[in-house]
């Protein structure tokens, strides 16, 4: 009876562990991540922001402050698209990559109180006149588009990474935007 109890016991624990987890670590944007048609995905973030990083490096607009590094605030992004989406997934990227280059340090003290296109810009344009001291050379704001289309069974998702960078005065010295699209196929039959 021992054996047979031994014997169920560790057939029990074998049915288990194979009903258990297929989990598995892989690394953050790699070609084994899980990849949405109708979703940004972690993947999308990241190939958005470095290419806002390269293009904006790449620009040398930072370089070009009386007094480096220079000083940037982040404004306001909006959001059109079918998701609600945490804008440092994209924008603390950059500001991390900027930070680390030593060309650019982000003001984290300014919130937003305008509903001006970019209203940090327009609040720092009427206040650097009467302001003594170094506020902040740039503000970076932005928008998310997500643009969806059908054809038979085929669905295509294009996501729009759009940035601008305005100096004090409100004028934008750097746009770039990223296009990331996605296409899948539903299955014939399914719920």
């Amino acid at each position: 009876m021992n054996k047979y109890l031994v014997c169920v016991s560790l057939l029990a624990v074998a049915l288990l562990s194979g009903c258990g987890s297929s989990a598995k670590y892989v690394e953050t944007g790699s070609r084994r991540s899980v990849v949405t048609v109708g979703q940004i995905n972690i993947q999308d973030y990241n190939q958005a922001a470095e290419a806002m990083i390269n293009s904006l490096l790449a620009s040398g607009v930072l370089d070009r402050v009386p007094d480096p590094p220079a000083i940037l605030a982040i404004s306001r992004f909006v959001n059109n698209t079918s998701e609600q989406i945490d804008i440092d997934l994209l924008v603390k990227k950059i500001r991390v990559a900027l930070n680390k280059s030593g060309k650019a340090v982000t003001r984290t003290t300014w919130g937003l109180g305008d509903t001006a296109e970019d209203p940090l810009a327009k609040e720092l344009e009427a206040t650097a006149a009467t302001t003594a001291g170094r506020m902040a050379d740039f503000t970076l704001s932005g928008k998310f588009i997500e643009t969806t289309v059908h054809a038979g069974r085929t669905r295509q998702s294009t996501f729009s990474f759009q940035l601008s960078l305005s100096d004090a005065r409100g004028l934008a010295v750097w746009e770039d935007e990223k296009e990331i699209t996605k296409q899948g196929t539903r299955p014939s039959i399914g719920f």
